[in-house]
């Protein structure tokens, strides 16, 4: 049996229209509005792309830099040896080790919300491919979670950077940022991630590209973009 939805999901539901493409603007002004939970909600974007990421020139993995911040506190994880150890303690991950910290992530330990790797270390990371895997927390090159360069790599995250991917249906789910900010910077944000995107268009992908867009807050109905206006909109680094 379907859920019941609850009255206050109704309330919100009829705020929305559901057959109208909204101005991306009013659509985040829309999502603040919808935001009724009793803590600061997320803002969340689904993208449905025309894609079919089980054709490997069909797949999208990148990462964003999101102009606003993400709103949230990232915690980060570092394998590394020797000296790239203590850089990485130095450079503000929250927790930092080599083989042993492989052993204690194999065991269940998951207190971070990224992990980075050095290079040399992945042959050994690799077999963490089962647990991280199925979480998204696997580093990879074009995520920028496998880098020499930690301390870059570790104030982006903290920043506002975030690593996002297609799922099996060719959909990207990727969090953009809090419904407390202002609709303004939510929009930055989002601007921000649909420009990724489409520098990030698989060699593969025929036809048309966007299919939808869609946001809401964690916790509230969703609310339809209209494509076209956002991909026509300046971003604030090209204003």
């Amino acid at each position: 049996m379907p859920k019941k939805q609850s009255r206050r999901m109704r309330e919100l539901l009829e705020k929305v229209d559901v057959d109208k493409a909204y101005e991306p603007l009013e659509a985040l002004n829309l999502l603040k509005e919808t935001a009724t939970a009793k803590f600061d909600e997320t803002a969340e974007a689904h993208i449905r792309l025309g894609i079919d990421p089980k054709y490997t020139d069909q797949q999208i993995r990148t990462t964003v830099s999101l102009p606003k911040g993400t709103g949230q506190s990232v915690r980060v994880a570092v394998i590394a040896r020797g000296e790239k150890v203590k850089e990485a303690e130095e450079a503000g991950a929250e927790i930092f080790g080599s083989e042993e910290l492989i052993d204690e992530i194999q065991k269940g330990m998951m207190d971070f919300d990224i992990l980075i790797a050095t290079p040399d270390m992945m042959p050994k990371v690799a077999r963490l491919g089962r647990v991280l895997g199925p979480k998204g927390l696997m580093p990879s090159p074009k995520g920028g979670t496998v880098t020499a360069d930690l301390p870059t790599a570790i104030s982006a995250f903290k920043a506002g950077k975030l690593e996002f991917r297609a799922d099996r249906s060719g959909i990207v789910h990727v969090m953009f940022g809090k419904a407390s900010f202002n609709a303004e910077d939510l929009l930055a944000n989002l601007k921000a991630l649909q420009e990724t995107i489409d520098r990030n268009r698989p060699s593969g992908a025929k036809g048309r590209y966007w299919r939808s867009v869609y946001v809401s807050s964690s916790m509230g109905p969703s609310i339809n973009v209209d494509i076209s206006a956002l991909r026509d909109l300046q971003s604030e680094e090209a204003a």
